[in-house]
């Protein structure tokens, strides 16, 4: 199951929709002006269409977060606000109409999707993880594209419809490769109990090394992007989804800011090459640190089941012992058997 039991489990069954509309149409009014650009034909080729396409995304995988984790019942709210907010930011009724279906069809897609597969939102085995990757991204975003993409025609600027295309599907799905995965942290988030110092400054160091890391990659003539996955590792080996999400947002959203400056490895490139580069950074570095948190997730998982399994073992051997009243005891009758064995052998 997709949605939370949790969450319904607190009376949250009769206003998920009327939350996850809201939430959507603050996104929707905090990030249409801004995403607005990248739709205009004089915007296609300056800095505006990557900031454009990374923040027009937003709403989208707000809306996908939400369909996970409250359900299918939410699409009406999010539909209504993204009517709602195009009005709001100045947008005619048709046109609004127009985008907040490309809007509401692109995350209902995904999340069917994820639901046909048994999408797990703790993101603890292989398949979820790849699942988020590549049908919550990745088709998702295509879909967004594909509807979203007629749009443009209100905007003068059907000519570049594959141009368009282009740069809503990598917005969309560098959006969902950034937000979703925090927004899976919500049902697990608390306060943390018994964290030490150390643990914060490692936290915290973790941040600001991948941070250096992806500006160093993104400033340097050299083609050193790599740099960041180091980091990537290190959250994943000990903080595993909390420190993977953050990390992978830290990086991608630098590496958007250095293709709209075409700094580092996205100087002198043209638009599509910049918008694969964007892609595969965003893919790659998000899959790969993804994929690590959940097999480190599956083993220490593993290891408290086994330490669990060993710990009912011992009990159920000191209940026999106490059973056998001054027989010897059933540990040391074991250690004798294996040492008669060893020694035969």
């Amino acid at each position: 199951m997709l949605a939370n039991p949790v969450l319904r489990q607190r009376g949250m069954a009769a206003w998920p929709a009327f939350a996850a509309g809201v939430g959507y149409l603050l996104v929707v009014l905090a990030t249409r002006p801004l995403a607005e650009p990248a739709l205009l034909d004089e915007m296609l080729s300056r800095r505006s269409v990557w900031l454009g396409s990374m923040v027009g995304g937003l709403p989208t995988s707000v809306a996908l977060g939400c369909l996970i984790l409250l359900g299918l019942r939410v699409w009406p709210g999010i539909a209504i606000g993204a009517v709602v907010g195009g009005l709001l930011t100045g947008m005619s009724l048709p046109l609004s109409m127009a985008i907040a279906v490309g809007n509401t069809v692109a995350p209902v897609c995904g999340y069917l999707l994820m639901r046909h597969v048994r999408f797990r939102i703790e993101l603890d085995r292989l398949r979820d993880a790849l699942t988020l990757v590549f049908l919550g991204a990745f088709v998702s975003g295509m879909v967004e594209a594909t509807v979203g993409g007629p749009t443009g025609i209100g905007f003068g600027v059907w000519h570049q419809f594959w141009s368009l295309w282009t740069v809503i599907w990598t917005g969309d799905a560098m959006a969902v490769l950034v937000v979703v995965p925090l927004m899976l942290l919500l049902p697990k988030a608390r306060p943390p109990r018994g964290v030490g110092f150390s643990r914060w400054l490692e936290g915290a160091g973790l941040l600001l090394g991948t941070l250096a890391a992806a500006l160093i990659g993104t400033m340097s003539s050299f083609d050193v992007l790599f740099l960041v996955f180091p980091f990537l590792i290190w959250a994943a080996l000990r903080f595993q989804l909390a420190g993977t999400a953050p990390c992978v947002a830290v990086a991608t959203v630098v590496v958007v800011f250095a293709a709209a400056d075409g700094t580092g490895p996205f100087a002198g490139e043209h638009l599509y090459t910049k918008l694969i580069t964007l892609q595969v950074f965003s893919g790659a570095a998000a899959l790969s640190a993804l994929l690590l948190a959940v097999i480190i997730s599956q083993r220490n998982q593993a290891q408290r089941e086994i330490e669990a399994a060993c710990n009912q073992l011992v009990d159920a051997m000191g209940r026999l012992d106490r059973v056998r009243g001054g027989a010897a005891p059933l540990a040391s009758l074991i250690a004798q058997r294996r040492g008669v064995g060893d020694s035969g052998a």
